[in-house]
């Protein structure tokens, strides 16, 4: 899934409207992965607007799967009108921002832990595309732990 991502990544610029880029089907519920890392792959695949094809059994799936496959907040950025693929635009070590423009002057941003332990992520304004002075509404996208946030700019 990971390496899928970065792959999709570099294809950023090509992407909207008429042409999305596709970096395979959702793993989500197929076994091997967290439900954290579910999120995860689930918010990279809504921020880099790809097709959310579902690849689990949906006859047997979890409830964890269910939530995370039916976060309509998560969703509505992938839907998002605006149609611009998020893309990574911060990286230290393990913890990187990966972030992309929405529509009505707002920008999606995945917080993404790839390591093993808990570590802290610090999104710098500036790469997400704000000026240090930019004051934000920002809403946690899931409600358990921070992976995705939505940035509100002012009009």
């Amino acid at each position: 899934m990971t390496s899928n991502a970065d792959s999709n990544d570099v294809w950023a610029p090509f992407a909207g409207p008429g042409g999305w880029n596709d970096p395979d089907m959702l793993e989500v519920g197929n076994g091997g992965m967290t439900t954290e890392e579910y999120r995860s792959h689930f918010s990279i695949w809504a921020l880099a607007k790809a097709p959310l094809l579902t690849g689990c059994d949906i006859r047997s799936m979890s409830k964890e799967t269910m939530e995370i496959l039916s976060n309509r907040n998560v969703m509505a950025v992938n839907q998002d009108a605006l149609g611009v693929q998020g893309h990574k635009v911060q990286k230290d070590g393990d913890q990187e921002v990966w972030a992309g423009p929405v529509s009505g002057g707002r920008v999606a941003v995945v917080l993404w832990n790839r390591g093993p332990a808990e570590a802290s992520i610090t999104a710098s304004w500036s790469s997400i595309g704000l000026r240090a002075s930019a004051v934000v509404d920002a809403h946690d996208l899931w409600t358990v732990i921070m992976h995705f946030l939505m940035i509100f700019l002012p009009f």
